[in-house]
């Protein structure tokens, strides 16, 4: 079966504790996981998935196992998640941190193994921290981005969704069991959409890990919620600005994914960006919010279909979740 392999990526910035052979005080590794089923360990396609605020590379489980076929597929924990170090400054969690450390992991894989075509994926704050990697910015891929996936994210988030996310970001919840997790879970994921027992439980499991003291707790830094915290109506703005001017230097083929019940990427916003920079594609997903796991086999293909010319699978059940369309097309 698929399976992928852990690696880790040293980049600049202090670690908590630093961890691992050849870690300094001022370095951190930020883990992530390689798929690869082609039989060419040196495939020059790579597609980067990055996941949302508070969660981890393995959300992708599905979607890169599929990808795999056809790709090498690369799933980072960002600093801070997952298997990846904790800062040293809380304050550090950004996305400048993000897109400095992706610009590590590209720069590590194309010296091990030249990269001929770079695609990215990125749920919520990994399509934020794909936007300042396709820019023309002081954060830009060390090779260009193909093709550009933002899944149910652009430049102007809404205050209200930041508010929401922040009343749950940082809590130090606990849990008896991957059941119990799985349900409270389930609660504050409301927007990820309809999924079955097993499915919530796979995409679970990986947000866990076991505390000392006994029972289970997230699989992130509490202290990720500091800078988010400290954020104000202000200085989102001032995000927005810098993001927008980052989106129209975009020249990836750009395919926007919006949950028809987002409240955070609102219908003004896809608009826009279907109107300007890069113009984008935009498919909204009836039925779900924000933001949509990808694991469902209609959103795979979605997903596929863009990314990769040759992709012929036919995934069951296509229409049990219709995708209204509109923007530009590659």
């Amino acid at each position: 079966m698929n399976e992928p392999t852990l690696n880790y990526v040293l980049c600049p910035g202090a670690a908590a504790v630093p961890q691992g052979v050849g870690t300094t005080v001022d370095m951190h590794r930020m883990a992530y996981w390689e798929w690869n089923a082609t039989g060419n360990p040196h495939h020059p396609h790579v597609i980067v998935c990055v996941h949302g605020l508070s969660r981890q590379s393995r959300d992708f489980d599905v979607l890169a196992r599929a990808l795999s076929r056809h790709a090498r597929v690369i799933c980072p924990d960002v600093v801070g998640r997952g298997h990846s170090d904790w800062l040293a400054d809380p304050m550090d969690y950004g996305l400048q941190r993000y897109a400095s450390d992706m610009q590590a992991l590209i720069t590590q894989l194309q010296a091990r193994s030249p990269l001929q075509t770079l695609d990215w994926v990125g749920t919520s704050m990994g399509g934020l921290i794909g936007m300042l990697l396709a820019s023309d910015s002081d954060f830009s891929s060390p090779v260009p981005i193909r093709r550009l996936v933002l899944n149910d994210v652009g430049p102007r988030v809404q205050w209200q969704a930041l508010l929401r996310i922040g009343e749950y970001l940082g809590q130090p919840l606990v849990f008896t069991s991957l059941q119990q997790a799985a349900e409270a879970l389930r609660l504050i994921s409301a927007g990820f959409g309809p999924h079955t027992e097993q499915q919530w439980l796979d995409l679970t499991a990986p947000m866990l890990k076991p505390r000392l003291e006994g029972g289970l707790q997230l699989h992130y830094d509490p202290d990720i919620a500091m800078p988010f915290q400290a954020m104000n109506p202000d200085m989102a703005l001032a995000g927005e600005a810098l993001l927008w001017a980052a989106y129209d230097s975009i020249q990836a083929q750009t395919l926007l994914i919006r949950g028809e019940q987002s409240d955070l990427l609102s219908v003004e916003t896809a608009q826009a960006m279907v109107e300007r920079g890069p113009r984008a594609r935009c498919v909204t997903l009836p039925g779900f919010g924000h933001a949509p796991t990808l694991v469902a086999p209609p959103q795979v293909a979605l997903v596929a279909r863009f990314l990769l010319p040759e992709w012929t699978d036919v995934p069951e059940d296509t229409a049990a979740e219709p995708a209204l369309e509109s923007g530009a097309r590659p």
